[in-house]
């Protein structure tokens, strides 16, 4: 093993486990990541948890409480989830204590299904808070056009979120101005900004994979030389939107006012292509005040031959525009892209949601009490 995860964290890039079980809880497995592997958060999502309950019998007992009770498959769905939340939470504490809240974190999310449903979000978003009952929690809100007034109100709220899904750079925009804008209402309300922390989940390996499918289908050597660099690009851009914000008259107002600066998280860190080296967008996304969120095997993968040499993004903004453009040039809309990967991001997490249902009604049946 080497220290790369360590030098990862000394550049100044937090580093976030993508998986949450009650197995990881309980076997103390996740205490030993942060003990020994750097990690100062997590972040959960349907799929995670859908995979952690259809698996082992981590769940049955509380399972088998909910099912003599006859709760409803919703109800039972959500005490399983905010109760591994609140654990992970409070085995997360001392590092969300010693960093002053910035780190320590971890997300739940809101049902995707209410993801074009403002109202319904900032509802569920303060039911979440209030159901994990923890600092240290973030609730995950989707980057969509209905998502943006519900970030704004529940910041506004003095509680912390994690925007998910953002894929394309004139949303991330829209995102940090949902955020800042949040952070004006909660400061007219005399709420302590300091208190309140965001983080803006700007997907990654998902770029490639789709850009990468239309650049094979052309064929031609401009193509082929245009592969697996658009995913890099676009994030390294956000990265330059995000100075630019955090450096404005209107961020000096607020940061005088003790607000934190909503951190850029790199999200969908596992490499999806085999040809490319697994730590891909780990290694050259190094950023100071950024999060990288990653699966489990892509953090061994770093531990084990990750290359932390540094600053990647800073000073790559130019090449990373002409990598866009290059792109562009071949008759691959970027903004296409992006539109059908937030659309097909959304159709995704509401997909899991269901299998998650389906498992938990599952689990319920199995575990149900015979009459009599």
């Amino acid at each position: 093993m080497t220290d790369a995860l360590k030098r990862l964290s000394d550049e100044g890039v937090a580093i976030w486990l993508d998986d949450l079980s009650r197995k990881r809880i309980t076997s103390g497995n996740l205490a030993e990541l942060i003990d020994q592997q750097h990690v100062v958060g997590v972040t959960t999502n349907p799929s995670i948890f859908q995979k952690a309950i259809s698996q082992g019998d981590g769940y049955d007992q509380q399972l088998a409480d909910l099912a003599a009770r006859k709760v409803t498959v919703e109800e039972a769905l959500r005490m399983i989830t905010t109760a591994d939340v609140r654990d992970a939470a409070d085995i997360l504490r001392p590092v969300y204590d010693a960093t002053q809240g910035q780190d320590g974190r971890v997300s739940i999310e809101v049902d995707p299904r209410l993801a074009h449903n403002t109202r319904a979000t900032v509802a569920e978003a303060r039911q979440l808070a209030w159901l994990v009952d923890r600092p240290n929690t973030l609730i995950k809100i989707p980057a969509t056009k209905a998502g943006l007034p519900a970030i704004t109100e529940t910041i506004g709220r003095g509680i912390s979120v994690n925007v998910t899904l953002i894929f394309s750079l004139e949303r991330y925009r829209e995102v940090m101005d949902a955020y800042i804008s949040g952070l004006e209402q909660a400061k007219e309300r005399g709420l302590d900004l300091s208190k309140i922390h965001s983080v803006a989940s700007f997907f990654v390996s998902r770029v490639d994979t789709e850009i990468d499918k239309r650049l094979d289908a052309l064929g031609t050597p401009e193509a082929e030389q245009a592969r697996g660099k658009a995913a890099l690009a676009n994030a390294r851009l956000a990265y330059e939107a995000f100075e630019e914000v955090f450096s404005s008259d209107r961020w000096a107002a607020l940061d005088k006012a003790q607000a934190n600066k909503q951190r850029p998280l790199w999200a969908s860190t596992g490499v999806k292509d085999k040809a490319y080296k697994d730590t891909l967008y780990v290694d050259e996304l190094v950023a100071p005040g950024t999060v990288n969120t990653m699966p489990e095997a892509t953090m061994e993968a770093v531990a084990d031959h990750g290359q932390i040499t540094g600053d990647t993004v800073r000073g790559t903004y130019d090449d990373a525009r002409a990598d866009i453009e290059a792109v562009e040039k071949l008759g691959i809309k970027y903004d296409d892209v992006v539109q059908l990967l937030e659309d097909e991001g959304v159709e995704k997490f509401e997909a899991s949601w269901n299998d998650l249902l389906k498992s938990t009604e599952a689990e319920l049946k199995r575990l149900a009490p015979s009459e009599g």
